[in-house]
């Protein structure tokens, strides 16, 4: 609309604001804001307004004006019906809402991420990959300790026995594909029962072929068993100190138990047994010394040398002393080995009679003597002469209360000792001895003669 004056009659349904001072000619309207001489103007006069008044209608008095048509704009009330949207107050998110939104929505991605990163990696793969060797040839060097362990485990057997009041556990090895098992006699003695395990884990009941308690050795023997795996045999002559061995048994039941160590020594006088208490049932071993670890259930087992062959039979460990507080039941490294020439001598006689027979000289010895040497009795324990009439040391020469000092030039210290070493042969070889009679040595020679075992 222009800017101009109005002229134009006032509409019937203006109505003049309250505290409106003074009055305005008919036909006059109200001045325009802002114009000179309106309210609010700075001008000395006083502003100015129009009173306008609506004709009644007939039968109304001017006092009682009829009712309004509804709501009537009125341009002087303080807010209009009208509401103009002036854009207000805008809605949204302000920036720090939009930067806490966004770090949440990092984070909430990240934890995401990673865990779907872990398990598409899971998904991936089976299981967790760490750097390894390959497999190599699973071969070892025929003289090795496992190469060793490979080629002597089919042909070692573990023991089960058990007796009228106890058991026990040990070792034997295969002589032959006849089923002959090589162990000690204080394994089987009193069994009434013998259980063998393979190293396979079949089980066969053995019954008894043979034992010589003097010797500490027996057979036994198994059936109906196919693919026997007999040990061969060595030479216990060839051995040497410092040579390496191999042991196999069943310490404490653990069967299959491999050790490894060396030759200690040879030619060790070691006598076992005696419970008896009359001397018939201890044995006297020329033995080979080892380190290998050997404990209980290890004996009849195999000691095996570099080319697998057996070269000893275990059958006894070295304690601490008995009466030394520290005193241990298991392997302190000092462990003994009937050689193999003696336990294969044995179990053939074993096998073939069920007997072993004992080289023996025909003397009684002084047992109580605590001199150097093995001194020939005065009396035999029944009374009769020391000396058996007509027997090896007889016909050698050899006196009551002779000392004997050497055999084959090698020194004895007592009577166990020479007993050690004449067993250590056969009956009908020849030997040497050096014998101390009144101050005096002399050597005689001596053919061994022979005594059926116990």
């Amino acid at each position: 609309m222009a800017d101009r004056q109005q002229t134009d009659p006032a509409p019937q349904w203006w109505s003049r604001p309250e505290g409106t001072a003074g009055g305005r000619a008919p036909g006059v309207p109200a001045p325009r804001p802002g114009a000179a001489g309106a309210a609010g103007d700075t001008g000395d006069e006083a502003a100015v307004t129009v009173a306008v008044t609506e004709p009644s209608p007939a039968g109304t008095s001017p006092d009682e004006a009829p009712p309004a048509p509804g709501p009537r704009y009125d341009p002087w009330g303080e807010q209009p019906l009208q509401i103009v949207d002036r854009g207000g107050k805008r809605g949204g998110f302000r920036l720090w809402q939009v930067a806490v939104v966004g770090v949440a929505a990092a984070l909430f991605a990240g934890a995401a991420g990673g865990w779907i990163g872990v398990l598409a990696e899971r998904r991936s793969s089976t299981r967790l990959e760490l750097p390894q060797a390959a497999v190599a040839d699973k071969g070892r060097a025929p003289e090795s300790v496992a190469g060793i362990a490979a080629t002597a485990l089919p042909g070692v057997v573990t023991l089960h026995v058990r007796g009228e009041k106890s058991g026990g556990t040990g070792t034997g090895f295969v002589l032959d594909a006849q089923g002959h098992i090589l162990t000690n006699n204080h394994v089987v003695a009193g069994a009434k029962e013998i259980a063998v395990t393979f190293s396979t884990g079949e089980s066969v009941t053995a019954e008894l072929v043979g034992r010589d308690s003097g010797y500490d050795l027996a057979v036994v023997k198994v059936g109906g068993v196919r693919g026997l795996r007999p040990l061969s045999l060595g030479n216990s002559e060839n051995v040497r100190v410092g040579d390496p061995v191999v042991a196999i048994g069943a310490p404490f039941d653990l069967s299959n138990t491999v050790t490894a160590g060396i030759i200690s020594a040879t030619g060790r006088p070691v006598t076992a047994g005696g419970d008896k208490g009359d001397g018939s049932d201890i044995s006297y071993v020329d033995a080979l010394q080892t380190d290998a670890p050997i404990n209980p259930g290890n004996s009849g087992g195999p000691l095996l040398d570099a080319r697998a062959h057996v070269v000893g039979i275990n059958s006894a460990i070295r304690g601490a002393d008995k009466d030394d507080p520290t005193r241990q039941g298991g392997s302190i490294g000092l462990g003994f080995a009937i050689p193999i020439n003696q336990g294969k001598r044995v179990a053939e006689e074993l096998i073939a009679t069920g007997r072993a027979t004992h080289p023996v000289i025909g003397v009684t010895l002084d047992m109580d003597y605590t001199g150097d040497g093995a001194r020939v009795g005065d009396k035999a324990e029944d009374g009769k002469p020391s000396v058996v009439a007509g027997g090896p040391a007889a016909r050698a020469g050899i006196r009551a209360g002779d000392v004997i000092t050497k055999v084959d030039g090698q020194r004895v210290r007592g009577g166990d000792e020479l007993i050690v070493k004449i067993r250590a042969h056969r009956p009908g070889d020849r030997l040497t001895l050096t014998v101390e009679r009144e101050g005096r040595d002399r050597t005689l020679e001596v053919v061994l003669g022979s005594a059926n075992g116990s």
